[in-house]
């Protein structure tokens, strides 16, 4: 494809996928990772805990072009699910990460995808595609920040400088050759708030954490019991934790989601505990049908809300 004709493809790309929902985009090269042998040397130090599905497809994971033979290009797209939340729950509850608020993002982010990928086969029938989210083999956050859409931050969140982190990202992978975005650049500065207020210290470092000791970690991929000192650690999260988030000056910038895919269906941001544990799988299944809480067992869950409330009873 002719450089001019490529280049009016990538503007009218960029419209599509914001017609269709996403706030940002931006488009990067299908190299492979830099971060090959990192990645490699954190999941060989076993700082992936129980997340074995991150050991598995690795090669695939870290050279698109390996998941998708062909790839040139990647269309990089984000959705702000940022939100507004009364927080006026009756005790006793505890806290949901606000990405799991409303109805699956993955469901929504992907059939956002196939639609751009769809538009894209019928303006340049040359074009093959693969869509991916982050349940995919892919290093969407490298990719995003490779794209412009944000800088990986020092808590390991890509953010963007009006939109902050409260990003849910998706990929297009595609065989065309568009023309790269510049990449992000990092503007964390000296900043060090989201290391500082993490109650774990799961930050081993800027930019690196050690998922075992992240409260969302152990809310929702640690399906074992949990060592006491995790036990503590959960504080009032029940699923997810958003602690380095909500401390981030750059989501002290970012406005709240107008689009309606995103708007909370728990409003209250919070679970009542009393209730979840008198929940049977039946009752779990109609009340998170659509729900991002569905990755997580009922017994999970109900595990997290015992913990929560012997920990507040060791505090009185």
């Amino acid at each position: 494809m002719p450089a001019e004709s490529s280049q009016a493809l990538a503007i009218q790309i960029k419209q599509k996928a914001r017609s269709i929902g996403f706030e940002l985009v931006g488009i990067a090269s299908a190299e492979p990772s830099k971060y090959q042998e990192y990645l490699r040397h954190w999941l060989d130090d076993g700082q992936a805990g129980n997340m074995a599905y991150l050991q598995r497809r690795f090669t695939e994971r870290v050279d698109v072009s390996t998941y998708f033979p062909g790839a040139k290009s990647v269309i990089c797209v984000a959705a702000n699910y940022a939100s507004q939340l009364d927080e006026s729950s009756a005790d006793p509850s505890a806290k949901v990460a606000r990405y799991a608020l409303a109805d699956d993002y993955h469901d929504i982010i992907k059939s956002r995808l196939f639609a751009l990928a769809d538009w894209l086969k019928g303006v340049e029938p040359s074009a093959n595609s693969r869509c991916a989210v982050d349940t995919a083999p892919v290093m969407e956050k490298e990719l995003a920040a490779r794209a412009g859409i944000g800088w990986i931050g020092k808590n390991t969140c890509v953010i963007h400088p009006y939109k902050g982190s409260w990003l849910l990202l998706g990929e297009v992978i595609t065989n065309l050759d568009l023309p790269n975005d510049e990449p992000a650049i990092d503007r964390c500065g000296t900043c060090t708030r989201c290391l500082d207020a993490c109650p774990t210290q799961a930050f081993t470092a800027p930019y690196q954490m050690d998922a075992r000791k992240c409260i969302s970690y152990l809310t929702i991929e640690h399906p074992d019991p949990l060592s006491e000192p995790d036990q503590k650690h959960l504080h009032d999260w029940i699923f997810g934790c958003d602690i380095c988030q909500d401390v981030c000056p750059w989501n002290s910038k970012a406005g709240v989601t107008g689009d309606i895919d995103f708007i909370p269906k728990i409003k209250t941001g919070s679970l009542n505990l009393n209730d979840l544990l008198q929940w049977n799988q039946e009752s779990y299944q109609a009340q998170f049908r659509k729900s991002p809480i569905r990755r997580v067992k009922l017994p999970v869950l109900q595990r997290n809300a015992q913990t929560i409330i012997l920990n507040r009873s060791g505090e009185k």
